[in-house]
């Protein structure tokens, strides 16, 4: 039963009552009862920052029936809540959540009554609740997303997604609210919590795969597991059981990226049973297929690319974030357009990037059936993290759980630890920026080995031993030259080294994971956001509309150099959008005229998540810039098929 009819909230300190929708977010809901005006107008952003420091508080009630109450188990399953809430029901606590990207489970039968029962659940301002845990922290850490004038940046402290504190393309809006569903699961007997399909091996005429099927009991007794036309019976205890199936598919038919074959998926129907009576059911997908990463020694350096299926494929994608500031907005039509579109252009992979959020599972659906290989962060980026016992505790509850999430679907290609935190540590200046001491940094360093390292390789080992690893994104740095030779390489000498646009072809990596360059979004999208004397580059709106700290002076700078020098704003932002166009096209060229040495290229950044300046291809309304036909262009080039993948791979 879901349980998302009838919310109302209230600022903590206050007694009025509002509606609110569920799943949703404060912004919104204070948006639709005329509380604040449209958050992305103007600089609204920054008029409505008191929200992050506020506590808030939901509440709802429902009914139950005495039929429902006569289930031996009743949950209540919180998929999301944004971050720090104390739930209670019916005047009892029952949970303390601190972490955006985990589901709560809490078993409630013994506190539901037949009728009217209420839920309610109070948020804390992570601004609020971090304040004394930053405070008393022997170092400081660096949230390196958060804006320079923010005196308290407690996001590294916050298992919360990193954008919505703020980053060189987007706005500042820290909020609260629950996020993701919120039901009741009333069952007996037992339950399925998870079936996980994976190949373990093909060959020419057969393909091995093995199928793990967790269980979750509440009565202990005789079991029937049917796994398609198989039955498994055994003697099963109350608890968590795995029941493991091993089959062999004659003649199968592969899961391939789009432009090598057909994202084929098999369907699979999983039953338990118990004395005839089936107490649950679950249909479930998989591709056969093998992923395999070369990440080796060679005669030029360290290799780094993707073997499908045995085939070595050069990848060609883009950067993926998420779609709005606020979640709840994005509608299933929009992830169909998005990655459709990404399709459409002959991208093969999507990065979903660590600064945002594990995605939703439509977003792996599609990605599943169009043949979209997807490159998986984890929630890092661009920080340093607190070595604390309750949240570690909290992040290896999250990793393990996004982890049985997602790792059913066969676009799955990679799990990566984090987004340029070591880069970070290794080249921002930070021991110096920080002071820290030689203490500092072994406590440091200490904890990124034990998460990015240990912790997370280890849950992958028990749960996802399938897929490949690699701790970090980038592997080396831009700022040297034999860095090129090695890994992965984000370059941003176009951009933060004021590099030119040849400069794209003399620093090419082995796997480019991100580069790119901004422009504006159309001049009639602007108009939406811009109150109209503020319609200039040089205004004190658009000035804070530039997120990144050289953007707008940077864009005309190349407009000029490779085109005439704009007459009007209007001209300016078309202009913007044909030299990223052309500095992409020159990217993309360069990287695929150096297949093999290099093996892929994935740039920053396909989408928006508001209406600005940014280096996406497709703005906020779902409108393609001049950079996204020009990519799709490039990505339909044919590469040298004459040429060898690995023959340099030392034994």
């Amino acid at each position: 039963m879901d349980i998302h009819a009838n919310w109302k909230f209230r600022q903590a300190d206050s007694s009025e009552w509002l509606p609110a929708q569920v799943p949703g977010g404060i912004h919104m809901d204070l948006l639709d009862n005329g509380r604040i005006e449209d958050p992305f107008y103007a600089d609204n952003e920054i008029d409505q920052r008191w929200i992050e420091e506020k506590d808030w508080v939901y509440e709802t009630s429902f009914e139950i029936d005495q039929k429902t109450l006569k289930n031996k188990q009743i949950d209540l399953i919180l998929e999301g809540l944004d971050t720090y809430a104390d739930v209670k029901l019916n005047g009892k606590s029952i949970l303390s959540a601190d972490n955006m990207f985990r589901s709560w489970s809490v078993p409630v039968k013994s506190l539901l009554v037949e009728g009217e029962n209420t839920l309610e659940i109070s948020f804390e301002s992570p601004i609020n609740r971090n304040r004394p845990v930053l405070e008393a922290y022997p170092h400081e850490l660096p949230s390196g997303n958060e804006p320079e004038n923010i005196a308290l940046k407690v996001g590294s402290f916050t298992r919360k997604a990193g954008y919505q504190f703020g980053w060189d393309w987007g706005p500042r809006f820290v909020g609260v609210g629950i996020w993701r569903p919120i039901r009741l699961s009333a069952w007996n007997g037992g339950q399925i919590e998870n079936v996980f399909t994976q190949t373990k091996s093909i060959e020419s005429d057969s393909a091995e795969l093995l199928t793990q099927v967790e269980l979750l009991i509440a009565e202990a007794g005789n079991y029937k597991i049917h796994i398609d036309d198989i039955t498994i019976e055994q003697e099963l205890d109350s608890g968590r059981h795995t029941i493991a199936h091993v089959f062999k598919i004659e003649n199968p038919k592969l899961w391939w990226c789009s432009g090598l074959g057909d994202p084929y998926l098999y369907e699979m129907e999983v039953t338990l049973q118990s004395k005839n009576k089936i107490f649950d059911k679950q249909k479930s997908k998989y591709g056969i297929r093998t992923i395999e990463l070369i990440n080796e020694p060679d005669s030029i350096g360290t290799s780094f690319f993707f073997k499908l299926n045995g085939e070595p494929v050069f990848m060609k994608g883009a950067n993926y974030i998420p779609q709005d500031m606020f979640l709840s907005r994005v509608k299933d039509e929009q992830y169909v357009d998005l990655i459709q579109s990404a399709k459409e252009a002959n991208m093969n992979m999507i990065r979903v990037w660590g600064g945002g959020i594990y995605e939703e599972d439509i977003f792996y659906d599609i990605c599943d059936s169009l043949g979209i290989l997807v490159w998986q962060d984890f929630m890092f980026a661009c920080s340093l993290y607190p070595n604390l016992p309750d949240f570690h505790q909290t992040v290896k509850e999250e990793v393990r759980e996004n982890i049985v999430r997602l790792r059913s679907h066969p676009s799955i290609a990679i799990w990566c630890g984090n987004n340029e935190v070591l880069d970070a540590w290794e080249n921002w200046g930070w021991q110096d920026r920080f002071g820290y001491t030689e203490k500092d940094s072994v406590d440091i360093w200490d904890n990124y080995v034990q998460t990015f390292q240990e912790m997370i390789p280890d849950q992958l080992a028990e749960l996802d031993s399938s897929r490949p690893y690699t701790h970090t994104s980038p592997l080396k740095h831009w700022g040297a030259a034999d860095n090129y030779n090695h890994g992965t390489m984000h370059y941003w000498g176009v951009w933060h080294g004021r590099h030119t646009f040849e400069e794209f072809a003399e620093n090419i990596g082995r796997f480019n994971t991100e580069y790119g360059f901004q422009s504006f979004p159309n001049y009639e999208v602007l108009q939406n956001v811009i109150p109209a004397d503020q319609m200039s580059l040089e205004s004190d709106i658009m000035r804070i509309r530039q997120k990144s700290y050289i953007g707008n002076g940077l864009i005309l700078e190349h407009v000029e150099q490779y085109f005439d020098t704009p007459n009007s704003f209007e001209e300016f932002i078309a202009l913007s959008q044909e030299t990223q166009a052309l500095g992409m096209q020159m990217a993309v060229r360069s990287h695929m005229d150096d297949y093999p040495r290099c093996m892929g290229t994935l740039f920053w950044q396909l989408n928006d998540c508001w209406p600005g300046p940014s280096w996406s291809v497709i703005d906020y309304y779902g409108n393609r810039k001049a950079a996204y036909d020009a990519i799709k262009q490039e990505y339909a080039r044919e590469l040298d098929g004459d040429a060898e993948i690995g023959k340099n791979i030392k034994d």
